[in-house]
């Protein structure tokens, strides 16, 4: 018998190397905010979700794979790829490549501060 979740990715934690600036950069480029959480024993920040069942993950200071070379997480952002990119270039990230179109939507690789590879992915309607 092979499994087959509903969703295979449940959880992401992305590290950084400042907890306090990356949650700026990552509430700039995906206009949310993220929840710091203090009661555990090292600090995170939560990225938000609709419920607690659903997938999500944090943030949290450690040492991030050396510049793109980690697995890239795949974010929803509100607008257009186009807009977050802008945003992730304006909080000091960096962007390349071109706009890839899926059946999914959208999608265009950029790099948080810490070199950390995500994608701006943005669902059709």
């Amino acid at each position: 018998m092979t499994f087959t979740p509903k969703n295979a990715l449940v959880w992401c934690e992305i590290p950084v190397t400042d907890l306090k600036k990356a949650m700026v950069f990552y509430n700039a480029v995906f206009e949310y905010k993220t929840k710091l959480d203090e009661t555990g024993p090292n600090a995170i920040a939560f990225l938000p979700s609709a419920d607690e069942t659903s997938i999500a993950g944090h943030l949290y200071e450690g040492k991030p794979a050396s510049e793109g070379n980690g697995p890239t997480v795949h974010l929803a952002v509100p607008g257009t790829v186009e807009e977050a990119a802008d945003r992730c270039w304006s909080a000091g990230g960096t962007v390349g490549g071109p706009i890839i179109d899926i059946p999914a939507g959208r999608f265009q690789y950029v790099q948080d501060p810490d070199g950390n590879s995500l994608g701006l992915f943005e669902g059709t309607a």
